[in-house]
């Protein structure tokens, strides 16, 4: 009879440092996952060839310094977003949504484009990553000309049109960034929804840990479509 008792109470004991050991283990997950790393999966081809339909990325959240679940409070940034910086950040339009785009300007930039191109404080930006490949398609959008004649210098904002590759020049407030697709022609970003404040940017992709063409020819395309070159590799 003791030796039963003596092993329900093992039993509970194993099970009781079972549980311990799983809650632990969880709570060091979502320790690291709120203030550390976090996943994120490409879902639209705004930053092509960068970043691609099918990369699943691990992002450094302590970089620009995490914020805090609950208290809404971060934690001090090893430093701040820069110029050419790939970024990750919540929607301005879409609470909950993550984004990635590229950093194009920073506080105090003033910012022009001219047929697709990006002039900084007067001079062009070289940008390598730039993926051009509508050069006909250059809309007017009401979207476009309703926040940027705000920031508007040295022009007629009652004339003011701007057009997805021609706009401009706008000047980049304090703790605001603009960020921009790197699929210039096929990117929904700063253009049309205006500036990103620093308080909405999470952090700074580290590498893409699997990645998959979801278009492939084969059956179950994440098994047999693995882009593997991608695989380990740092976008920048």
């Amino acid at each position: 009879m003791g030796s039963v008792k003596h092993k329900q109470r093992t039993s509970v004991q194993s099970a009781w440092e079972w549980m311990k050991s799983i809650a632990v283990a969880l709570v060091i997950w979502f320790v690291l996952r709120a203030l550390l790393i976090q996943a994120f999966r490409i879902p639209s081809p705004s930053m092509e060839n960068t970043l691609m339909i099918g990369d699943f990325l691990f992002v450094n959240k302590a970089l620009y310094g995490a914020e805090i679940p609950l208290v809404k409070k971060r934690l001090p940034a090893i430093r701040e977003p820069e110029r050419f910086d790939v970024i990750v950040f919540e929607s301005p339009e879409t609470s909950g949504m993550n984004v990635v785009k590229r950093v194009v300007g920073i506080p105090g930039d003033t910012l022009a484009m001219a047929e697709n191109r990006i002039y900084v404080n007067g001079r062009a930006l070289y940008e390598p990553y730039a993926n051009r490949t509508d050069p006909a398609k250059d809309p007017e959008d009401p979207r476009m000309r309703a926040w940027q004649s705000d920031y508007l210098i040295g022009g007629d904002r009652s004339s003011y049109r701007p057009t997805l590759k021609n706009w401009g020049p706008i000047v980049v407030p304090s703790d605001s960034f603009f960020v921009m697709g790197d699929n210039r022609d096929n990117s929904y970003d700063s253009r049309y929804w205006g500036f990103l404040g620093r308080d909405r940017i999470d952090g700074k992709p580290l590498f893409i840990y699997y990645s998959f063409d979801q278009e492939g020819l084969l059956p179950l395309p994440f098994l047999t479509a693995i882009r593997w070159r991608r695989i380990f590799s740092t976008p920048e």
